[in-house]
């Protein structure tokens, strides 16, 4: 007892002289490392009378606790003096300046497309990215076996079993921000004529890749009137693609598929690298797709509550993250969500 004493006493002593970190490292080691001298003491154990083992131990264990306890302490103290003298001001260094921040080069390309379009009398309105199946898939003339709506294309929020929805009004992750065009047509109570637009990001499971996304953005546009044509339609894509590629922008249309329009059609818009000479961003054919359009579907009116027999509409989504990579010869769609410092400072 009387040696576990004295040690205690003399390591006291070393902690609270030492200076450093390392010093008082090696004071620990000393003492409490494997073969430390209070480590030491427990192997003596065996060779004691079993009636002083328990009262030993004890002693033992409260000893190196004491230490435990003064090292953590000096610790602290030590590594507080241990400061660079560095850290003092010096107010006669210049000042660190900080980069100011720009906006993002999608966000660049979806204002100047709303700009664009509110100049042409278009509104802009904006909607949450969960919508309901309804509005995303029902409203919009998607048929039920539509694949669109299986679970490995889209994120569904409603509880699953694993196989089927366990509600009928499903809730989802927007496929794409056409779901916008029947809440406006309803919100407006029939009133015409109406033209509208809106943009966000979309989500579908789509495995990554350099063109492919799980999330993109989208600015989707559609106009109801009386005697509205496929000519009104050409004119604002004309009017679009002149303000966002030059004044020597060309269009070509080609026939398509979707099942809210009709007639639809694929849009191209000539090469902005190359004005149509061919190299390998168009494939040599001197076009590049850009969006989808056409007229609206009678029954896309019907579930907006519009009469299809008085009233026409046409309407078309672009791929904001399509346009931003075109206008500045981006090459991988990841570049833009990434967010890498040395990618952004080139904006």
């Amino acid at each position: 007892m009387q040696s576990i004493s004295e040690l205690v006493e003399r390591a006291l002593a070393q902690i609270n002289a030492a200076a450093t970190p390392a010093a008082l490292d090696q004071v620990r080691v000393q003492y409490l490392g494997k073969a430390g001298e209070l480590t030491s003491q427990l192997k003596s154990l065996g060779s004691l009378p079993a009636e002083e083992r328990k009262a030993f131990g004890q002693s033992v264990n409260a000893a190196k606790a004491q230490l435990e306890e003064a090292l953590n302490e000096r610790k602290s103290v030590v590594g507080q003096g241990a400061k660079p003298a560095s850290a003092m001001l010096d107010v006669t260094l210049p000042g660190r300046r900080r980069l100011a921040g720009r906006p993002h080069p999608m966000t660049v390309t979806a204002e100047t497309m709303k700009r664009i379009l509110m100049g042409l009398g278009f509104t802009y309105e904006d909607f949450p990215d969960i919508e309901t199946e309804y509005f995303n898939f029902d409203a919009l003339n998607t048929p039920p076996w539509h694949p669109a709506r299986d679970m490995h294309d889209t994120f569904y929020i409603t509880p699953t079993d694993g196989e089927h929805r366990l509600q009928t009004e499903a809730e989802l992750m927007r496929t794409h921000t056409t779901a916008f065009q029947g809440r406006v047509m309803r919100a407006r109570n029939g009133q015409v004529p109406i033209r509208a637009m809106t943009t966000g990001r979309c989500y579908r499971k789509d495995d990554i890749d350099a063109s492919h996304f799980p999330i993109f953005q989208q600015l989707d546009v559609f106009a109801v009137g009386t005697n509205l044509t496929m000519s009104d339609l050409r004119w604002t894509l004309t009017e679009l693609a002149k303000g966002l590629f030059g004044g020597e922008a060309k269009l070509r249309f080609r026939p398509s598929y979707f099942p809210f329009t009709t007639p639809s059609a694929e849009v191209d818009v000539s090469c902005i690298i190359c004005k149509q000479k061919g190299c390998s961003l168009c494939s040599r054919t001197g076009w590049i797709e850009v969006l989808g359009s056409g007229m609206m579907r009678p029954e896309v009116l019907k579930m907006g509550g519009l009469d299809p027999a008085k009233h026409q509409g046409f309407a078309f989504g672009i791929g904001v993250d399509r346009i931003t990579m075109l206008r500045h010869q981006i090459n991988d769609i990841r570049h833009l969500y990434q967010n890498e410092e040395a990618f952004l400072r080139q904006f």
